[in-house]
């Protein structure tokens, strides 16, 4: 049973690092785009099989972990911390989409001063960690507060994307360089839904309630009835 319980350690541990990695590329991508970083931008691209390795350990783990018939709450875990090192892994592949249109970026003048993009970055990572900190403190409460926060990131998205729209079509020399913007604002709107994701399954493995799918009102609603 001590192993048992030292490979379930091991199991969390690894997301965490996982999760450590991905926060800091999406950082450092945002980082590398704001101060027309290339070196930063180039070292985010080639750092990402660390994230993608972190998830072939976590599934090696969880995959031996299940032949050993858990218990229930164990099968919720094991299963859970499967799914957020899926979600992990594509908030890896979104920080290098970043840094790579940030590379393509550093190649031409400046379009507009980052102000979006800086915000839309904050949000979604302070989801990421809301998320990940409930995993770990075993908050469900917490992990529910990040979803409704989604929507806020989507707004941001969708008003840059006019904005850049605009910019298209008045001038049609920026074109490049806003839909290489447009890419970026994009993955950092998956990086907030990926966080979703994340306290969406936080809920599952804390509550044993499945509230994906669900519409805010009925999320208050299944909030409400577990008080």
């Amino acid at each position: 049973m001590t192993h048992y319980s030292d490979e379930l350690s091991r199991l969390k541990q690894t997301l965490l690092a996982m999760a450590s990695h991905a926060e800091s590329a999406v950082a450092r991508a945002m980082r590398a785009l704001a101060e027309r970083d290339d070196t930063l931008a180039q070292a985010v691209i080639e750092d990402d099989n660390i994230v993608d390795q972190f998830e072939i350990e976590v599934d090696d783990i969880a995959i031996h972990l299940l032949t050993k018939a858990p218990l229930a709450t164990d099968l919720r875990l094991i299963t859970v911390a499967m799914k957020i090192s899926q979600n992990l892994e594509r908030i890896g592949d979104e920080a290098c989409t970043m840094a790579r249109r940030s590379l393509d970026l550093g190649r031409e003048p400046q379009l507009k001063p980052y102000v979006d993009l800086p915000r839309m970055s904050a949000l979604s990572l302070e989801m990421l960690r809301d998320a990940l900190n409930a995993f770990v403190e075993q908050k469900p409460a917490l992990a529910r507060t990040v979803i409704p926060r989604d929507e806020a990131v989507d707004d941001i998205n969708r008003q840059l994307h006019r904005e850049l729209a605009s910019f298209m079509v008045e001038r049609p020399a920026t074109i490049s360089r806003a839909l290489a913007l447009m890419v970026i604002s994009k993955a950092l709107e998956r990086v907030a839904d990926h966080a979703t994701n994340i306290a969406e399954e936080v809920v599952f493995l804390y509550e044993a309630r499945d509230i994906r799918h669900m519409g805010l009102r009925q999320l208050n609603e299944t909030e409400n009835s577990g008080r």
